[in-house]
């Protein structure tokens, strides 16, 4: 009553088989990472949370087992856009994979009810407002569900900046569809995030799978602000006819930026919350499906944007945390292939950004997590350190030497020896009991007499005025490079109070050196922003055939009305371009080549190989 997709729908034992699935429909050699792990737990019945980098293969790990346990899998998305291109990535595999929202008409709903009724859907697609809906719900339970998957899981966090009120109604699964396997996904989340993702989803029984945070295509460069329009225009000289994202905090700057890129003959395009909806639906769907377009965009761009081939990521502004910019870093080289980002941040950026905070109305325990999370993003911004070494530990990653891909391994910061400094603010903790933020511990520094330090008698401490060689701005500095570092940490639960690790002892006791960053010159500065990686290693005819299969799929892109990527990855073309099948069945040793590509695309495919022999 409920077939299963399998090779051209054929055997059960056939579609039961993750690996032989994986190669005949994904194309793909082997799994990654944790994908078999997390696959073969949701296969098994059992509930996951699965935090996984942008590019890490997440949607694998519930499409996967959608197609290889019976019935339907039911994934809960967060937009239409998003939607719409996974189901035509599907569909380019064989799968039948459908989707059911507000911008279908009531004939193609219908049809999708009709198909689910039948038990002839794989998978589909649907955002959680509408799964949460009575008569849909009814529905579902006439159906054979293979699993719930909820991607964007991080949207039911309040600590995050996806928040998304509808996804707590999610909860209600477990108890609605018991025995049902649900997945629950995300490319970003801290800790506070994780357990609120299993509080709020009621998935205390779920698994954890926590793939590497590592991102090592993507190259990370942070640059003081100074003429951002000039620096953005010098950054995208090096990234002529790719695909990028530029984001801006207000919705203002969104639309002189991209006017001023217009202008400057860059093809782009503004995208936020305050253009007409249908406005913004075709901005949206040219950036995905056209090559070369750079989207100007505040933050309501870019959630769930499901586009491998994003060659960069600009933030013209500051983020409103180290979460924040991960995520939406994370957009670019979802391929694999090398990726650049870019950070220009100011004075003016951070005063802006703590004003926010100060005035958003939250409770005082919000903000205090909100303003550790901006001075985890600055940490990040001020170390002279290798700045992947430094966001991976803030996910409580370990990485134990430089990355070798970011500005402050490449173009080495000037540095100063702040050792003496660092003892003198380690001590003034201790002897303050570990029990004060930032602000009252620079304090007890400077040697300034607030009501606070009266309150404590911590004018009579040794420490008391000891610090006057940096004035406030550059005791902050030192504390959130001294976070970074791994020296100190923030106590959330004993409202901000910071505390010493294992780590700082040497450095206490006189054992340990450091230096930290000076600001880097503008020149220098310069130099990073001119400067890109190899998009391929690809020469000679390799690379005339690289283009030559480049332009054929965007002839077969036009011609089904579907994003490029959708029909190869330039991963896949690069693979064809350097081995050079000669058969079908060398083209379906490529990774990216399923049976349903090799069948529909086979002939095509290999006939321009063949003329650029």
């Amino acid at each position: 009553m409920y077939p299963r997709y399998m090779d051209m729908h054929q055997a059960d034992s056939f579609a039961a088989d993750p690996d032989r699935v994986l190669h005949s429909v994904f194309g793909l050699p082997g799994f990654r990472g944790e994908q078999q792990a997390v696959i073969s737990h949701v296969m098994s019945g059992g509930d996951a949370i699965v935090l996984m980098p942008t590019g890490g293969g997440k949607s694998l790990c519930y499409q996967l087992p959608s197609l290889c346990r019976p019935g339907v899998g039911v994934v809960v998305s967060p937009l239409i856009a998003l939607m719409r291109n996974q189901v035509a990535a599907m569909r380019q595999l064989g799968v039948n994979a459908a989707a059911i929202n507000s911008s279908m008409s009531p004939a193609d709903r219908a049809q999708v009810r009709a198909d689910l009724r039948a038990g002839t859907l794989d998978i589909l697609y649907v955002a959680p407002e509408r799964l949460m809906q009575p008569d849909f719900l009814e529905m579902l339970d006439e159906a054979l569900i293979a699993l719930f998957a909820i991607d964007e899981a991080h949207c039911v966090s309040q600590w995050g900046h996806d928040f998304r009120p509808e996804y707590l109604q999610l909860a209600a699964l477990g108890r609605l569809f018991p025995g049902v396997p649900r997945i629950a996904l995300t490319a970003t989340a801290d800790m506070q995030s994780r357990e609120e993702i299993r509080r709020r989803l009621n998935l205390d029984e779920a698994r954890l799978f926590l793939a590497s945070f590592d991102r090592p295509n993507i190259r990370y460069a942070v640059v003081p602000k100074a003429a951002p329009l000039k620096q953005l225009l010098t950054f995208l000289k090096a990234h002529e006819g790719e695909s990028g994202i530029v984001y801006c905090l207000s919705r203002n700057t969104v639309d002189e930026t991209a006017a001023a890129l217009k202008a400057a003959g860059v093809n782009a395009l503004p995208y936020h919350a305050r253009l007409d909806p249908a406005v913004r639906a075709r901005h949206q769907d040219a950036f995905l499906s056209e090559e070369g377009l750079v989207l100007v965009a505040t933050i309501a761009f870019g959630m769930g944007i499901d586009k491998p081939d994003v060659r960069f990521v600009v933030h013209l502004d500051l983020p409103g945390s180290l979460e924040a910019f991960y995520q939406e870093t994370g957009r670019a080289g979802r391929d694999g292939m090398p990726a650049e980002t870019l950070l220009l941040y100011g004075t003016q950026d951070i005063v802006f950004r703590r004003n926010m905070i100060d005035q958003s109305g939250s409770p005082d325990d919000i903000k205090r997590v909100e303003r550790s999370k901006l001075d985890a993003l600055l940490g990040i911004c001020e170390t002279a350190s290798c700045r992947r070494q430094a966001i991976l530990a803030h996910f409580g990653e370990t990485m134990t030497q430089g990355c070798g891909n970011c500005d402050t391994c490449l173009n080495p910061a000037e540095t100063w020896d702040a050792t003496t400094a660092c003892r003198k603010a380690l001590s003034a903790m201790l002897r303050t009991g570990q029990r004060f933020g930032t602000g009252h511990v620079v304090d007890v520094l400077l040697g300034i007499k607030t009501e606070k330090i009266l309150k404590f008698s911590h004018e009579a401490l040794p420490t008391f005025g000891v610090g006057t060689e940096l004035d406030r701005k550059g005791w902050g500095s030192l504390f959130r490079q001294m976070i970074v570092r791994g020296f100190i940490e923030v106590d959330h639960d004993s409202y901000g109070a910071l505390r010493l690790t294992a780590q700082a002892e040497p450095l206490l006791k006189g054992h340990e050196t450091v230096l930290f960053r000076r600001e880097r010159a503008l020149a220098s500065s310069n130099v990073v922003m001119k400067t890109k990686t190899a998009r391929t290693e690809l020469t000679g005819a390799a690379a005339t055939l690289f283009e030559a299969l480049r332009a054929e799929r965007s002839r077969l892109a036009k011609e089904q009305n579907v994003p490029a990527y959708v029909i190869f990855h330039d991963a896949t073309l690069a693979a064809i371009a350097t081995l050079r099948p000669s058969s079908f069945s060398t083209l379906a040793e490529i990774p990216g080549m399923g049976t349903t590509k090799v069948e529909r695309y086979g002939a095509t495919v290999l006939k321009v190989v063949k003329a650029a022999a």
